[in-house]
């Protein structure tokens, strides 16, 4: 398999996962958003620490050499904690569908990123399979009747997280490693305050609570490395377009588990995003199989 089918693989996988995380966090909604995002920082550095040693047995300096690295990792570090709770929050307060429109946004946002700053360019297809989606996305906008300042923050905090993580290069399981540590800290003092306070789910003795928290870790760290591995592979096009899959799985849970309603608005939105993924996928599939085969 090419680099580039395998970081194919690695963006379905990752945004499969994502797509699942309602069913996820449905289970927690009786906690704090601030303190499930404090959770997700924690166990999110001690995961990606353990993972590292143990699969590296090396040190980070041996794949991040410079101050200006560890300064750029802690600026992505500060964009994806701030994405990570203003979704909790958006969940936890009844902003679902912003939360929703923000990830059918932000492919287009990590399109116009990589146009303006990486020269990534569209042949006819594309841009067709572009425009697809853009119908589809402002039909969306317009019938929910108001400007959806979360979906835009949601879209753009993640679109330049993946801009900054395709510049910087770096070794996707290094790289989320030092976010993650740089997070920890400020994470672990708001719990302990927290517990001292009786104001932490930790004061009482729920288990599968405590046991929900603590993979919070792993369940957040695993799709972002996955998401690092594939922004070291296919451009920063190809990985919005395969991020459609995130909402309109966690569309799809929305409807067929909770219950909530299909408008008009979600099917004419779904089919022409698909529509357009679909045609984006088929074209980036047989180019990049006839360079292969041409090589």
């Amino acid at each position: 398999m090419s680099e580039y089918r395998k970081g194919l693989v690695y963006g379905l996988l990752c945004y499969s996962i994502w797509g699942l995380f309602p069913l996820y966090w449905r289970l927690i909604d009786h906690v704090d958003s601030i303190e499930i995002l404090a959770h997700r920082m924690l166990w999110s550095g001690v995961f990606m620490v353990s993972l590292f040693v143990g699969l590296r047995q090396m040190r980070l300096r041996d794949f991040i050499r410079s101050r200006k690295q560890y300064l750029m990792l802690l600026l992505t570090g500060a964009l994806i904690t701030f994405n990570w709770g203003l979704y909790i929050w958006a969940i936890n307060h009844g902003f679902i569908l912003q939360s929703s429109l923000g990830y059918y946004i932000n492919p287009l946002v990590n399109v116009l990123l990589g146009y303006l700053f990486l020269h990534e360019r569209l042949n006819r297809i594309q841009t067709v399979a572009l425009l697809l989606a853009m119908a589809g996305v402002l039909y969306f906008t317009i019938d929910y009747g108001q400007f959806p300042i979360i979906s835009i923050a949601l879209a753009f905090s993640f679109g330049i997280y993946g801009l900054m993580k395709k510049k910087m290069k770096l070794d996707a399981t290094a790289a989320l490693t030092v976010e993650t540590i740089w997070m920890m800290p400020a994470a672990l003092l708001y719990i302990l305050v927290a517990t001292m306070h009786g104001n932490s789910a930790l004061n009482s003795f729920d288990l599968p609570t405590w046991v929900l928290l603590l993979l919070a870790g792993a369940v957040t760290a695993i799709p972002l490395l996955l998401y690092g591995k594939a922004a070291e592979r296919i451009t920063l096009t190809a990985l919005g377009f395969l991020q459609y899959v995130s909402p309109t799985g966690q569309f799809l849970i929305g409807i067929l588990v909770y219950r909530e309603p299909f408008t008009t608005a979600h099917i004419v939105c779904f089919a022409l995003i698909w529509a357009g993924l679909i045609l984006f996928t088929a074209d980036t599939l047989h180019t990049h199989g006839a360079l292969s085969r041409k090589a």
